[in-house]
C-alpha cells in the first residue's frame, strides 16, 4: 500500500500527536505486564491481546500498532475521532468491514530524556506467521538502531549527518543536540516515514533523497552516524533496501569509510555500525586498515563478533522471512555456494569511530572484543579520542600527570585470612569492560595518579619505598603506562 503520512496537513499532524498523548514505552509496558511485554519482544502477542482487551484508549493504540490485530471502527473513532478518514487515505490504517487495522507502525521510542514514537512498516512474523518482506520494507527500532545510538558521541555541536536515515530513528537522537541535522536514504518509502516521524516529533529534519554522500556533495559535519546496509548476500538474490545494496561484498562499508573525510569539519566523527568479510589468506584487520589509510583519519575498530557463514546465512534469511518457505533450502545453498565461489571464510560485525584530527601520523586501533561492554559506548569514544590527543604531544608519558579513570575498580584476590593478596585487578565499567592485572608497582602507580604528580614521579617514590633503582624502574614501567593509557585506564589529567 501506498504511504503518504508525509502529505498530512500540519494541522492533521499536530492532531495526531494530540491523540498520541500518552502512548510512551513505559505506559505500553504498564498495560501489558512483564509477562505480555517479553512475549511480544519474541514476536508471540497473545499475552498482548488478553492484556488490552479492556477496550481503552492506550490498549487500542498497543493492538493496532504492535499486536497488529484489528479494532472495531467504534474504538478506532473513540481514539482518532475525525483523523480517522485522512489516517486511512494516507495509508496509516486500513478499513473494512467494520474493522480498522493498521497499515504501518506508529511506535512509542524514548531515552531516558525523551519519550517519541517512530513511523515504521509493521513488524512482520509475528506469532509465527510466514511473511517475506517486501524489498521496500522500511525497518524499525532495532538491535542495530538501538546499538548506533550508544555509540554515537552526544556532545553539543552545529550539524549532523544521519546517513541512511531509514525512519529516522537516528535523526531523533541527532535532534537532542545538534542544531542543524539533514537525513538521507534512497529508499523514497524510508524519507517519507522519516519525514512524518520528525513532524510528528516537533523536530526540523532536512530530508534528502540519494545514495551515500551523494546528496551532500561539498559540505561538511561535525558528526555523521550511519548503519548502512551492510548485509553481504548473493547478488542475484532478493534484495531488501534496508539491508542491502548493489554494491559487491562490503563494498558499502567501505565506500563510508572512505568518504567520510570529505564530508567532516575539523575534529569530526563519524561513527559507522558495520559488517566486513573475513577473506581466505587475508586477516580482516589489515583488509580494515587499508581501507582507513587513504582518509588521513583516526579510527578506533572493533569487532564484536565473528559469525561463520551458516550461521550468518540463517539469520539473514530468516530475517527476510524465507524460514520454512518450498525455497529456503535452495535459498540457503546459494548463499553459502556465493561464499565458497567470493573466498569468505567468515562475517565480522561491529564499529567503526572515526575522528577529523589532521594529525600527520593518525592513530588507528583496531582490536576484537567480544567482551561486555559498559553503555553507551559513545562517551568511551571520545575519551580515546583524548587519550589520543595526548599520547600524540607526550613523547614522554612520564613526565605527565595522569589520572585513574572514574569508573576503575579494584578487585584483590587471595585465601581468606591472607595478610596480603595474591592478585590485584582493575576493571573498567564504561566502555569496553578491560580488566588488566597489576604487579605492586602498577598498583601502586594506578592508586597515586590522582593528576597532580606525574607518572615519573610517582615511580620515583615507588623505587625509593622499594629500595629500587630510579632509572631501572623508569625504563621498566614506561611502556605500561602508555598501554594502561591506551586500554583507558588512565587519562589526561584535568
Amino acid at each position: 500500500m501506498t504511504f503518504a503520512g508525509d502529505e498530512l496537513t500540519d494541522t492533521q499532524v499536530a492532531a495526531l500527536r494530540d491523540r498520541l498523548d500518552g502512548f510512551t514505552v513505559d505506559a505500553v509496558h504498564a498495560v501489558l505486564g512483564d509477562d505480555a511485554w517479553y512475549a511480544l519482544a519474541r514476536g508471540e502477542t497473545t499475552p498482548g491481546r488478553l492484556a488490552t482487551a479492556d477496550g481503552g484508549r492506550l490498549s487500542t493504540l498497543i493492538r493496532l500498532f504492535q499486536l497488529q490485530v484489528p479494532v472495531g471502527r467504534a474504538a478506532a473513532e473513540t481514539v482518532f475521532g475525525e483523523l480517522l478518514g485522512p489516517l486511512t487515505g494516507a495509508g496509516l490504517l486500513t478499513a473494512s468491514a467494520g474493522e480498522i487495522r493498521a497499515a504501518v507502525d506508529v511506535r512509542p521510542y524514548g531515552d531516558e530524556d525523551h519519550d517519541w514514537w517512530v513511523v515504521c512498516d509493521l513488524t512482520p512474523g509475528l506469532d509465527g506467521r510466514l511473511s517475506p518482506m517486501d524489498p521496500a520494507y522500511v525497518l524499525g527500532i532495532s538491535e542495530a538502531s538501538s546499538s548506533l545510538a550508544q555509540l554515537t558521541s552526544r556532545g553539543e555541536i552545529d550539524s549532523a549527518l544521519d546517513l541512511g536515515t531509514g525512519c529516522g530513528v537516528q535523526s531523533l537522537h541527532l535532534s537532542s543536540h545538534a542544531a542543524r541535522v539533514v537525513a538521507t536514504d534512497v529508499n523514497p518509502r524510508a524519507l517519507a516515514m522519516a519525514r512524518l516521524t520528525a513532524r510528528l516529533n516537533e523536530i526540523e529534519l532536512d530530508v534528502r533523497d540519494g545514495s551515500l554522500f551523494e546528496p551532500v556533495a561539498g559540505e561538511r559535519f561535525d558528526l555523521i552516524a550511519t548503519n548502512p546496509p551492510f548485509v553481504v548476500s548473493p547478488p542475484d538474490g532478493d534484495r531488501l533496501v534496508y539491508r542491502e545494496t548493489a554494491f559487491p561484498g562490503d563494498d558499502v562499508v567501505r565506500h563510508v569509510v572512505q568518504g567520510a573525510a570529505a564530508h567532516l569539519r575539523d575534529g569530526g566523527w563519524c561513527h559507522v555500525l558495520a559488517a566486513w568479510i573475513h577473506a581466505e589468506g587475508e586477516p580482516w584487520e589489515e583488509r580494515l586498515a587499508r581501507w582507513i589509510e587513504p582518509t588521513g583519519l583516526d579510527a578506533w575498530v572493533v569487532q564484536r563478533e565473528r559469525a561463520d557463514l551458516a550461521t550468518y546465512a540463517e539469520m539473514w534469511l530468516a530475517d527476510g522471512g524465507h524460514k520454512g518457505a518450498p525455497d529456503y533450502v535452495s535459498r540457503y545453498e546459494r548463499w553459502l555456494r556465493w561464499f565458497a565461489d567470493q573466498g569468505v571464510e567468515a562475517m565480522g560485525f561491529g564499529w567503526i569511530s572515526l575522528r577529523k584530527a589532521d594529525r600527520d601520523v593518525p592513530a588507528v586501533r583496531i582490536e576484537e572484543w567480544a567482551g561486555d561492554v559498559g553503555q553507551p559506548m559513545g562517551p568511551a569514544t571520545v575519551q580515546w579520542g583524548s587519550r589520543v590527543d595526548a599520547l600524540d604531544v607526550s613523547d614522554d608519558v612520564l613526565a605527565v600527570p595522569w589520572q585513574l579513570a572514574d569508573d576503575a575498580t579494584q578487585v584483590t584476590y587471595g585465601a581468606v585470612g591472607a595478610e596480603d593478596p595474591a592478585a590485584i585487578t582493575v576493571r573498567l565499567e564504561h566502555g569496553p569492560r578491560r580488566t588488566a592485572r597489576l604487579d605492586t608497582i602498577e598498583a601502586g602507580l594506578l592508586s597515586a595518579c590522582d593528576g597532580e604528580l606525574t607518572a615519573g614521579q610517582i615511580l620515583d617514590a615507588l623505587a625509593t619505598l622499594l629500595g629500587q633503582d630510579r632509572a631501572e624502574l623508569r625504563a621498566s614501567y614506561a611502556p605500561v603506562v602508555r598501554e594502561l593509557i591506551a586500554d583507558g585506564f588512565l587519562y589526561p589529567a584535568r
